[in-house]
This record gives structure tokens, C-alpha cells and sequence, in this order.
């Protein structure tokens, strides 16, 4: 009796897993929208020229998510072109205070609504460590916005911008050959490109999001992006309440993937039960054969 119980268990568990991809499981997918041209932030490692400099924007999973690719697009500035980028990498962060040291530290307006201190911990992926791939192409050979950001502090934050600027539209294509696992929650994005020579401007898109992109749920609120550079970390600042006095601003991308993957725990029940149905019934088999000779 024991055994026909957990034989049972076992088939309703894969029954149930096995309906789970047409019900729970489905497809994801979010976008800021195209760029409108109206900010460029700064957003690269730290060279000769300048400071790591690092901006994020938000986005909001509604459920357990396995994010597989995202998308996002920059202006390739002072000199920059396709052949000169080197890396790319992405980091997700949680909202402040996750993941930050309490209380802060008081150097800037706020850090209500912002990225934490630290990225989640394995959050990262890297072309340069093979964790991710991408590929780069231009969109428009001449493409302008009419301010751009580079240089971040504490208070006073405003500076007004670094003004305007041109060269290259570019659009990121990756792909996380290790998915993203993240569980229902709001969060940042913030990719960095490396290049071996001049600036990458991650593009503004439009706040609210446009008819292009994809509402917030209901309920939640479309955070504008932050900004920070080595000077200024684990601090950030608010691109255009704090630095620019305008926006405030997106910025522009995308995340796909597959919302409603199933927790750890659930597969391990299911398979842990399955097993243990497989070597009872084992048992019995060789016990009736025993009996039979």
C-alpha cells in the first residue's frame, strides 16, 4: 500500500509538471521602447579617459523568471566604432536598500527607488567569461541627442549635462548562454560595454513607455534610471531629477526569457519521489522473485 502511495504521488507530480509549460510557463517579455534621442549616459569601464562609470534602469518581474536574451542600444561617441568593442557585460541589481549597507551614506539627495549598493550575487553575466554572447549592429551611421552624461557627484548633483553629441546608433543583441533565474521582484538593469577607443552613451527611451514598449503591471511604478561612477559608489544619483533637471528618462532595452519556471525545491520533490517510487518497486520485484525460486 505504501508503494501504490507513493507510485501515485509520483504520477500526479509529472502529470502536473508535465501540464505545467501550457498553463504557468510562458513567455517573457519586456521593452523601454526605441530611443528618443534626447540623453545619452555613460555607461563603460574605467580607462585613461575616465572613471567606471555605470547606469541602470528598472523592470519588474511578475513571477519566477528565467531571462535567456536582452536587447539594448548606445551611441558609439567621440571616435568610437563597431570594431572597437571589446566586452560587454550585464548586471542586475535589486532596489535599494537590497543588497546595500544601512544607513546610507547620506553624500547624495537620495537613494529612495535606486539601484542597490552591490549587484545580486551571481547576477552577472560576461561576454568575457563566456557566461554570455552578443552581437553588435548599427542602426543609424549619424544619430544625435541633445544632452549626454559622463561626469557624476554627490551633492550639489546637478551639473546640467556634458551636452550634446553624435556618431553611431548601435543595437546590443545578447544572449545569456547561462539564463538569468530571478524570482517576482523589481529590479535593475545595467549593461556596461568596454570599448578600446572613445565613449559608449546607453540611449534614453521615452517615460512614459510608449505605445513600442511594454506597460508596468498595475501596481507597480516605472522607476527613471540612475547613474554612478567609481568616485561616487556605492552611491547613486538620479540622471534627470538630480544631474540634468530633465526627464526624467528610461533608458533603452529589452530582457526576453520564460516567466513561471517551477522553484528548485519542486523539481527536487519530483524527481526525489519518482526515484524512491523506482527503487521500492525494485525491492518488491526482487523480494517476489526470491519467493518465486
Amino acid at each position: 500500500m505504501q508503494f501504490r502511495t507513493l507510485l501515485l504521488s509520483c504520477v500526479v507530480m509529472s502529470a502536473a509538471f508535465a501540464a505545467a509549460p501550457a498553463g504557468a510557463v510562458t513567455a517573457f517579455h519586456f521593452s523601454t521602447g526605441a530611443p528618443d534621442g534626447k540623453l545619452g549616459a555613460l555607461s563603460q569601464p574605467a580607462n585613461d579617459r575616465h572613471l567606471q562609470t555605470e547606469t541602470a534602469d528598472d523592470f519588474v518581474l511578475g513571477s519566477r523568471t528565467r531571462l535567456t536574451g536582452a536587447t539594448f542600444t548606445g551611441l558609439l561617441a567621440n571616435g568610437a566604432k563597431l570594431s572597437d568593442i571589446k566586452d560587454v557585460e550585464i548586471e542586475i541589481y535589486h532596489v535599494f536598500p537590497g543588497d546595500s549597507k544601512q544607513p546610507p551614506s547620506g553624500l547624495v539627495t537620495t537613494r529612495q527607488n535606486s539601484p542597490g549598493d552591490h549587484e545580486i550575487a551571481g547576477a552577472t553575466r560576461d561576454a568575457g567569461d563566456g557566461s554570455l554572447s552578443f552581437t553588435a549592429q548599427t542602426l543609424n551611421s549619424e544619430f544625435g541627442v541633445g544632452n549626454t552624461e559622463s561626469n557624476v557627484r554627490g551633492k550639489p548633483e546637478f551639473t546640467g549635462g556634458d551636452g550634446a553629441a553624435s556618431g553611431q546608433e548601435v543595437q546590443f543583441d545578447v544572449a545569456f548562454d547561462d539564463p538569468l533565474v530571478l524570482g517576482p521582484d523589481h529590479l535593475f538593469f545595467r549593461p556596461e560595454v568596454e570599448l578600446t577607443d572613445g565613449s559608449f552613451f546607453w540611449l534614453s527611451a521615452p517615460r512614459p513607455i510608449g505605445e513600442d514598449g511594454t506597460p508596468f503591471p498595475a501596481g507597480t511604478t516605472d522607476l527613471q534610471a540612475w547613474i554612478r561612477n567609481d568616485r561616487l559608489a556605492p552611491d547613486w544619483v538620479r540622471i534627470g531629477t538630480d544631474v540634468t533637471h530633465q526627464g526624467p528618462f528610461n533608458m533603452a532595452f529589452s530582457l526576453d526569457g520564460v516567466a513561471g519556471v517551477p522553484e528548485p525545491s519542486s523539481w527536487a520533490l519530483m524527481i526525489g519521489g519518482c526515484g524512491l517510487a523506482g527503487a521500492t518497486l525494485r525491492r518488491e520485484r526482487r523480494a517476489l522473485a526470491s519467493a518465486v525460486r
